[in-house]
């Protein structure tokens, strides 16, 4: 399994989000920036992470997104499904799974398996929040001379 850009990159720009949670809304230029990442991509993952009600954005000059909530409510869990849509290892297991769908559920030697690594991949995620991802990156952001509160 592999995470695509679009949920790599979107986690960064919530992220970003997070270090300026009560600031008002953030140019999509400057997370584009401070990321090194597309306008143009950053537009299309903004576009999902609104409709799943993690971030509001609004126009004009001082326009720009925000997040909707606190980021110790916003997992990454959130963000990667919303990007990405329903964790799915194995057509058998996973968000949105449909029993019955294989037709050897029943007999396969693998299924186990395959729900124990689902449900440690979606325990990590639902339970790391976009707060513990700027706290693990704070060493970082110290070092190329950023800020690391998060409020």
């Amino acid at each position: 399994m592999k995470l695509s850009s679009r949920g790599h990159y979107g986690l960064r720009a919530m992220a970003q989000l997070a270090l300026s949670y009560g600031t008002g809304p953030q140019a999509l230029s400057d997370i584009a920036r401070a990321e090194g990442l597309s306008m143009a991509y950053l537009e299309q993952i903004m576009s999902p992470l609104r409709r799943a009600g993690l971030v509001e954005g609004s126009r004009g000059v001082h326009g720009g997104y925000e997040l909707s909530r606190s980021p110790e409510l916003i997992s990454a869990g959130e963000i990667v499904r919303a990007l990405e849509g329903p964790l799915l290892l194995a057509a058998c297991v996973g968000d949105g799974d449909v029993a019955g769908s294989c037709g050897r559920e029943s007999v396969c030697a693998t299924k186990t398996m395959w729900v124990r690594l689902h449900d440690s991949i979606a325990a990590v995620l639902d339970s790391t929040t976009l707060a513990d991802l700027c706290l693990a990156g704070a060493p970082d952001r110290e070092a190329a001379g950023g800020h690391s509160d998060v409020d």
